[in-house]
């Protein structure tokens, strides 16, 4: 009986492994759609400008000009609802897409090649996943070095955009190119974190708000200090853009060993946006008069109404018509994410974290970056040094702009001009992250 007590139990254990292995693994692989495809400006629908030959689309017999209108009966009425749909394209599952070319409907089932995972020589990697505490379960990405042992550990933060921080083969861009770098050649573990409807990650972005995200990152950190191969008193928090903000908020949660920000800002959202609204118009060659005019009239208006009275931009522009010149947001997005996102970011207060940080910060700037202020940076450098912190830096990195790349000036960054460049920075935010933890190049 004792024999049999025993058989039965492990059979159960290893049920239940195997029922929980299977629900900790359950998000679906993401797919490109292999083709150049844009939200129709005439109107609803999407139109395929050029297709990849032998891509999914190509062999179902779709041509450029089709115009896509609907994708498993979801209609493409705006370029929100697009962007909703491309990320949330899976691999391996059919999707049904409509389309009309010459006033006639095309229908077909397409069935996507799930994207190829990354691959680093010498790292191993781990797509894993996390369930934050509104039930949304989002990808993570660990790399680790293949050694034995508790390593150090870095976790990115990256912006509020809705783009990716996977590596994937083919995928390009400067800030892509810091992702790998910092994965490569740090040394450490490196774990990363889709957002809500980002990559594989269960969600919608377009809808997803700041404590959604901030939910993701505390539960991807939770997992990172459980793991068995990671020194949960050695991980640095590295934040870029709004994740730079967000690091000493989590530094200080979850007791990490250091903060390196780039890029940040210290200011509530209201006080960001009306300086980011003054450069540009700076950049557009308005006088100082028209630029206190616009200030006055229009852009202070708006950001009032949508950030302080809690208003969508239609509701403002709908109670103050002309503001509708001037307003170049969606009607409730704001660089494709809800003013929910952006209202709950006003009431936080993310400033009051700085004062409360012990371990060493490292903060990385550039002198051409546009999007945020350089006085914000001595602003935090002097709340640290107010509240009896010793060990930080400030480091603005020259032509830097905030999308990691080098120009003349920030307004050609403005501009969108190509920019250059430049391994010298990540490889101060790795040496930066070396040194919190002691570990040697």
């Amino acid at each position: 009986m004792k024999v049999k007590a025993k058989s039965t139990g492990l059979i159960l254990i290893l049920f239940l492994l195997s029922a929980y292995l299977l629900s900790a693994q359950n998000l679906g692989r993401r797919a490109l759609w292999q083709a150049k495809i844009a939200p129709s400006e005439a109107g609803p629908g999407a139109i395929i400008q050029s297709l990849q030959e032998n891509s999914p689309l190509d062999r179902e017999g779709f041509l450029p000009g089709d115009l896509l209108i609907r994708v498993n009966g979801i209609s493409i009425l705006d370029e929100e609802i697009w962007s909703d749909i491309s990320y949330g394209l899976r691999g391996d599952t059919p999707i049904m897409i409509e389309a009309i070319r010459n006033n006639s409907l095309l229908k077909k089932q397409v069935r996507f090649e799930p994207l190829e995972m990354e691959s680093h020589k010498n790292l191993e990697i781990l797509y894993e996943e996390v369930t934050n505490t509104y039930g949304i379960t989002q990808r993570t990405i660990l790399t680790k070095p293949r050694k034995k042992g508790k390593q150090p550990a870095i976790v990115l933060i990256g912006g509020l955009s809705c783009s990716s921080i996977e590596t994937y083969p083919g995928r390009k861009g400067n800030w892509v190119q810091t992702i790998k770098d910092l994965v490569e050649k740090s040394g450490m573990v490196v774990m990363r974190i889709e957002k809500p409807g980002v990559g594989d990650s269960d969600g919608d972005c377009g809808q997803s708000d700041f404590l959604m995200d901030l939910a993701g990152y505390r539960a991807a950190i939770q997992s990172l200090k459980s793991k068995p191969y990671v020194d949960p008193d050695k991980i640095v928090v590295y934040g870029s853009s709004m994740g730079s903000a967000l690091a000493p908020l989590l530094a200080n949660e979850f007791n990490l060993a250091g903060v390196i920000s780039d890029g940040t800002f210290f200011k509530t959202w209201y006080e960001h946006m009306l300086e980011i609204e003054r450069r540009i118009l700076q950049f557009q060659g308005n006088t100082e008069t028209e630029i206190v005019e616009k200030m006055n009239k229009y852009f202070i208006p708006l950001y009032y109404g949508m950030l302080i009275e809690k208003k969508t931009y239609q509701e403002v522009v709908n109670a103050y018509p002309a503001l509708g010149k001037f307003n170049y947001h969606a009607p409730a997005h704001m660089y494709g994410r809800p003013v929910r996102y952006y209202q709950q970011l006003q009431d936080f207060n993310l400033a009051g974290q700085w004062e409360k940080l012990k371990v060493p910060v490292r903060i990385l700037r550039g002198t051409n970056d546009w999007i945020m202020s350089a006085f914000d940076n001595q602003m935090i450098l002097e709340v640290l040094k107010r509240n009896g912190h010793s060990d930080h830096k400030l480091l603005e990195y020259p032509g830097l702009d905030h999308w990691n790349t080098i120009h003349e000036t920030a307004k050609d960054s403005f501009e969108g001009k190509e920019g250059k460049w430049d391994e010298g920075t990540v490889l101060v935010l790795i040496k930066w992250a070396q040194e919190m933890v002691g570990l040697q190049p």
